[in-house]
């Protein structure tokens, strides 16, 4: 923790443990704020989880007064009661400096054409995209998701060099490009991509079908959004921005700060928030710092590129597994695509595992389950049954795809 951190750090929590009420004051009830007076005893300040934001739902995060609140997001509620953030003037336009950083970091211009296919409205993706590009000084082309044939077609008319995407949906398009054939037509040199983690296989076959290269977003809608962190050319993790929001590593049982270069449960306090400020939020995403100068020079410190969330792990045969592993496994067997989809259920009192793998063009699919079924059992422990299908058969999104589908429960 740097000093000017640390005496943001402290400027918040005065001010929120001050509101009458308020979501802090309530939290922190006991806590003596002005004994925190090192990064340890910051260190023991209980952490706030997405429960906490639903319980304040709708309007219990915010810290300012309703004439300061210019914009409210809002995190998709699909798992439960949805999390409402609002937002200061201030904070879009901190919001639209980070994101302006993030296109720079990717080396993108103000002669850029930024391709822009994330969702607006009540989610913070494609309106925190837009924002960045103008700032930029660049041609923002709002797309938002759908409809496939008019982003094309936009693409090739309006040479868009920038597409901003999900994997999933960067996927989709670079599929539908090579059926097309209009590979010729499209002016894409860089990818942006965030919203969900994506294995190596599936980044090679984007950049390789789209002919771009790929840099990771990082963001989270109770964080501003995305664009929070952002990595370089170098493809060697993701720079963030440590003037705007701290973070921490813990072990995700303990809570324990885990030693640099371990992987962990990242922890985000923010250090300028106006509209709903955070102290110690436990993001899920499970990432590690990286130590050392990056050879891009940012004076920036990294994390990982995320490996997987603590709550997407699932539990089969008593073994825990991570997307990320199924991942890796089939990273190394050739003639297996990267996408894949896992059904689980349970049967006569066992629990089966069924995994869903596209295989390319030309493999046989009865020997490429067998590796599978070889490789799956020696690397992660479990026997599975392995189904080969061809490439296109699952399902493609223009959001997050949805890849595990656990029925026992």
């Amino acid at each position: 923790m740097k000093q000017f951190q640390f005496d943001l750090i402290k400027k918040q929590l005065k001010k929120l443990t001050s509101i009458p009420g308020g979501f802090y004051q309530k939290k922190f009830d006991g806590i003596d704020i002005d004994a925190i007076q090192t990064q340890s005893d910051f260190e023991k300040l209980p952490f706030s989880w997405k429960g906490d934001l639903r319980e304040a739902y709708p309007l219990g995060l915010q810290a300012v007064p309703d004439s300061e609140i210019v914009r409210i997001h809002s995190s998709s509620g699909t798992t439960g009661t949805p999390v409402i953030i609002p937002y200061t003037k201030q904070d879009i336009e901190d919001w639209a400096v980070m994101f302006e950083r993030c296109y720079r970091t990717a080396g993108v211009t103000n002669l850029d054409r930024v391709h822009i296919t994330p969702g607006y409205g009540l989610w913070t993706a494609g309106i925190g995209f837009q924002a960045g590009v103008e700032r930029l000084g660049a041609m923002a082309i709002p797309m938002g998701p759908g409809n496939t044939d008019k982003q094309l077609r936009m693409m090739v008319d309006l040479k868009s060099t920038v597409l901003c995407a999900t994997s999933s949906y960067a996927l989709l398009l670079a599929e539908e490009i090579a059926r097309r054939g209009i590979g010729d037509q499209i002016h894409l040199k860089k990818g942006i991509i965030g919203s969900e983690r994506w294995g190596e296989k599936m980044r090679r076959r984007i950049a390789a079908e789209l002919g771009v290269q790929l840099y990771d977003i990082y963001g989270l809608t109770e964080v501003y959004g995305p664009g929070i962190g952002m990595s370089c050319d170098h493809e060697c993790g993701m720079h963030y921005w440590d003037d705007y929001i701290y973070c921490e590593i813990v072990d995700p049982k303990t809570g324990e700060i885990v030693p640099d270069g371990e992987i962990g449960e990242l922890v985000i306090t923010t250090l300028r928030k106006e509209g709903a400020p955070l102290i110690r939020y436990r993001t899920h995403d499970l990432t590690r710092f990286l130590p050392g100068d990056c050879a891009c020079g940012l004076d920036y410190p990294r994390i990982d590129t995320l490996i997987g969330r603590t709550d997407d792990m699932i539990k089969v045969k008593g073994v825990n597994i991570f997307p990320s592993q199924i991942e890796e496994v089939l990273h190394d067997i050739p003639g297996a695509s990267s996408e894949y989809q896992v059904m689980i259920d349970h049967l006569n009192g066992k629990d089966i595992m069924t995994l869903f793998v596209e295989k390319d063009q030309g493999t046989d699919a009865a020997q490429l389950e067998e590796i599978i079924a070889i490789v799956f059992k020696s690397r992660i422990g479990i026997a599975i049954v392995p189904k080969a299908v061809n490439i296109g058969d699952l399902p493609r999104s223009e959001k997050k795809s949805t890849r595990i589908f656990d029925n026992r429960y």
